[in-house]
């Protein structure tokens, strides 16, 4: 930048040149080394004057580099006129802006120092100078012993060049002996430039140099290419050597703090070392180890006869072994392990040690050592994580053992293994089923017969998928819990090719048959007289499907939803709002016995019900209130009056489409969305940003899944769970009901929203008695339409107790309320508190009983007919 630099004289004769704007970067530092009583010269300066280099040096790629390293010699002193060789420098790696000083070479690219120790720059030195700059590595040059030293303890080189051809300047092997003398060289290589021996005179030996503390001697050669051979050499020998060897001290941390037991043995299995997790686990000090053979410890009779001759082929190729073997404690305990053993191979190929990893793993035999070995050694931190110490108890984990067991061409396919292994047993992420697994296994160990039989049971069935669905007995038991189950919580039974089902969806716009409302102050009075009480529980239904010619979800919807302030958070008219209802209304069919608007009417009646009780009120913010308005009204939209095992057998479109896997669920909320965003008229979600979009099209999808029946006993258990059980427990003891729960967190309030629209879905049995039995009425016409359709078809009669001609509705009612509803309608009014609801159940669940009793068929009882 053309300024000019700060110059700065330590205490030692150290000359500091440092630009003034970049003071702070050490790498722009060039330092210029004095000794006692001598004046200053040799700081590289670029200068025209090349007289320094000889020509032959000037040419070539490093040429122009060359040409500017020059001296200039600086006069210092008491008087002007005295003048004596005696400055070094350290070299930074940017030219200087103080006259463009190069204070390093040029390339530097590994983590190599060198030290020049030349009294004088000749052809020598400068050989060594460009040989370091060819190799990349940092380069500094001192002149006197005691700038050298103040140099090497302030960068620690790893290779230092000492003049040993010039007696008068310095004395070459008392520089050496200094520089040993101090700490950093302990892992310094120090190479002698000794003059070339003439003919008549015999080469001298290098012992002096040896004791002078030199590693290497080099006859005086100024080629660069014989310099850069020698350093290339010394760096990939001895300094990576050395390299390794700085690294020891943290390698032997990390084993002793390593949690599990490392063995290293020679190649002759002689014990070299062992951590202190082999200290714990095998109960030996140390000292009582080291220099042992491992033919003289105490082994295990536990093992195959075979097994060590299987290990020691395998190792003695240079292959890895890995597997499971007994070994022997102090104590004369046999305790298994997971044996890893890895050969290390040193120069020419040979074996040089064999490194032994180990980890204790549970069996029933000796499980009772582990612990005792945790007891011993008075850790009280696990050694092993709970996933791999009980992984042998896994149906599905790798058997080690029986890998172990074969032969000796098995090593191969243990090293392929063991990887994948190691990563799957060191996860610290552990599905809550496995924690609950482990703690099953360590709690089987110390009991007695019959309960670690009785826990095997239970890690049977935790072993299972359908964790949440309650095993039947033979459908003679019940045919009709039956029945239902194989109808609405399979997928379908059994294919039967050439019989096909398919329905037609018939995507209607509007219906002409009575005027719409614009708004909800425009519904005709009847209409709005109905609508009056649409807050109760007892609510009905069926006469608003009566007065709107089976039309109620429009009228419903627009009082419901202008209740809850949905048009103000979606940001849309009422005419929008309207236009969805009824191109929504249009896609559920007329012709369904039960599943019809009036089936999404009735859902939606209950949603808004539950959305207006205090606990459910305060666990549920806005955009869930009308995500669940909305999944109400579509849940079942263009359903076909058919269960998915009907279409699943059938192999209908839409179960083809689906996978098989909640066929109806998925489509009522595809269609539903591709009604809504296909007709700017009718979209809802037009005004609102993608974001709000995104988060409320998850939480009804989320719901309408939730209504399918295969995962009913998983949505119940987990609402009973993780909201009942610490609801109850933080309301114990208190009268209040407000207090803080873990309701509101996003997974509960998930679950909650799920548990409400399943109930909605379903609460037919809690509706009061005449509202039941119409509701008890279509659903049997529905399954009895399925029947006749199935018989028809030739396909699996998937519920063959609803049959027109012999179906009892009331049993059929009865086994619904026993299987599904009562745990899941205990559950929710253990939350929202519903006790209108429970006696409506009550009382038409004794109805349903009665008319079983008297081996009645119809839906009433003579007196009621």
């Amino acid at each position: 930048m053309g300024c000019a630099p700060s110059i700065h004289v330590s205490q030692s004769g150290v000359i500091y040149c440092r630009d003034s704007e970049e003071s702070n970067s050490p790498r722009q530092t060039t330092s210029v080394s004095q000794g006692p009583a001598a004046p200053l010269h040799g700081l590289f300066v670029q200068t025209d004057a090349a007289d320094a280099i000889p020509p032959s040096r000037a040419s070539g790629p490093l040429g122009a580099i060359r040409v500017r390293r020059a001296r200039a010699e600086l006069g210092s002193g008491s008087s002007a006129g005295s003048a004596a060789p005696a400055a070094t420098t350290c070299r930074g790696r940017r030219r200087h802006c103080c006259s463009s000083a190069e204070a390093e070479t040029q390339t530097s690219y590994t983590s190599v120092k060198v030290l020049l120790i030349f009294a004088k720059e000749d052809s020598q030195s400068d050989g060594f100078w460009w040989a370091c700059d060819r190799a990349g590595y940092r380069c500094n040059i001192a002149r006197t012993p005691e700038s050298a030293l103040e140099c090497f303890l302030d960068k620690h080189h790893e290779i230092i060049v000492i003049d040993h051809r010039q007696t008068r300047s310095f004395d070459a092997e008392s520089v050496c002996r200094s520089i040993r003398a101090t700490n950093p060289s302990e892992h310094t290589v120090i190479l002698a430039v000794v003059s070339q021996a003439s003919d008549d005179h015999e080469e001298a030996s290098v012992l002096p140099l040896l004791h002078a503390g030199f590693n290497r001697r080099f006859m005086e050669n100024s080629s660069i290419i014989a310099c850069y051979n020698e350093l290339i050499q010394i760096e990939h020998g001895e300094v990576r050597s050395q390299f390794k060897l700085r690294a020891c001290n943290s390698v032997f941390t990390a084993l002793d703090h390593c949690h599990e037991a490392i063995e290293i043995t020679s190649d002759d299995h002689v014990i070299q070392y062992v951590n202190p997790a082999f200290e714990r686990m095998m109960g030996y000090h140390k000292g009582e180890l080291l220099g042992k053979e491992l033919a003289d410890l105490p082994k295990s009779d536990k093992n195959r006869a075979d097994l060590l001759d299987t290990i020691n082929t395998c190792i003695k190729k240079g292959k890895e072994w890995q597997g499971v073997y007994y070994a022997r404690r102090k104590s004369g305990d046999s305790i298994q392990q997971h044996v890893k053993i890895t050969p290390v191979i040193g120069q020419g190929g040979k074996i040089r040690h064999f490194v032994s990893l180990k980890k204790l793993c549970c069996t029933t035999d000796n499980n009772k050592q582990i612990h005792k070995i945790h007891r011993d050694s008075g850790d009280n931190s696990q050694t092993e994580p709970h996933s791999f110490r009980y992984k042998n108890r896994r149906k599905e984990s790798i058997d080690v053992k029986s890998i172990s067991s074969r032969g000796s061409d098995a090593p191969s396919l243990q090293n392929r293994r063991y990887p994948s292994m190691a990563r799957i047993h060191s996860m610290t992420i552990e599905a809550p089923i496995t924690k609950v697994i482990n703690i099953i296994n360590a709690a089987q160990e110390n009991s007695p017969v019959t309960v670690a039989e009785a826990l095997d049971r239970v890690l049977e069935i935790l072993r299972t998928t359908e964790l949440y669905s309650p095993q039947l007995g033979t459908k003679d038991e019940d045919p009709h819990t039956s029945d239902l189950v194989g109808g609405l919580m399979t997928d379908g039974l059994r294919r039967l090719s050439g019989n096909e089902y398919v329905f037609t969806k018939n995507v209607h716009q509007s219906h002409s048959h009575l005027a719409m409302p614009i708004t909800i102050n425009d519904v005709p009075p009847s209409i709005a007289q109905l609508l009056d009480n649409e807050e109760s529980w007892d609510f009905n239904i069926f006469e608003l499907e009566a007065v709107t010619h089976k039309r109620p979800l429009v009228y419903l919807g627009l009082k419901v939803f202008s209740r809850f302030g949905v048009c103000e958070f979606l940001n849309c008219s009422e005419t929008t709002l309207r236009a969805w209802l009824q191109v929504i209304e249009a896609n559920y069919h007329s012709s369904n016995a039960y599943h019809n608007s009036t089936h999404a009417a009735d859902v939606l009646h209950a949603t808004a019900f539950f959305l207006g009780k205090e606990r459910v009120k305060g666990s549920l913010d806005q955009m869930d209130e009308v995500a669940a308005l909305i999944a109400a009204t579509v849940h079942d939209v263009d359903h076909p009056g058919r269960t998915n095992s009907f279409l699943c057998n059938a192999g209908s479109e839409l179960a083809v489409l689906y996978n098989d896997t909640a066929v109806l669920e998925s489509h009522h909320t595809a269609l539903a969305f591709q009604l809504t965003v296909k007709d700017t008229k009718c979209n809802i979600f037009k005004n609102i940003d993608r974001n709000h979009y995104r988060t409320l099209r998850q939480a009804i999808i989320d719901m309408v899944l939730a209504t399918e029946m295969t995962k009913h006993f998983e949505h119940v258990n987990k609402f009973v769970n993780s909201i009942n059980k610490p609801m109850a427990a933080e309301t114990e003891g208190s009268d209040c009901e407000c207090n803080s729960t873990g309701k509101n967190f996003p997974e509960n309030q998930i679950l909650i929203k799920r548990m409400m629209i399943k109930c909605a879905d379903v609460a037919n049995p809690c509706r009061p008695l005449d509202l039941c039995i119409e509701w008890a009425g279509r659903i049997s016409e529905e399954y009895f339409a399925q029947t006749d359709e199935e018989k028809r078809q030739g396909l699996p009669v998937v519920m063959p107790v609803f049959d027109r001609n012999t179906c009892s509705i009331p049993k059929s009612q009865i086994s619904f309320i026993d299987y599904f509803i009562t745990d899941m309608f205990d559950a929710w009014d253990a939350f929202a508190h519903l006790p209108a609801l429970m006696q409506h159940l009550a009382d038409n669940y004794k109805h349903w009983k009665t008319l079983d009793d008297l081996k009645c068929k119809s839906l009433r009882l003579p007196s009621e007919s």
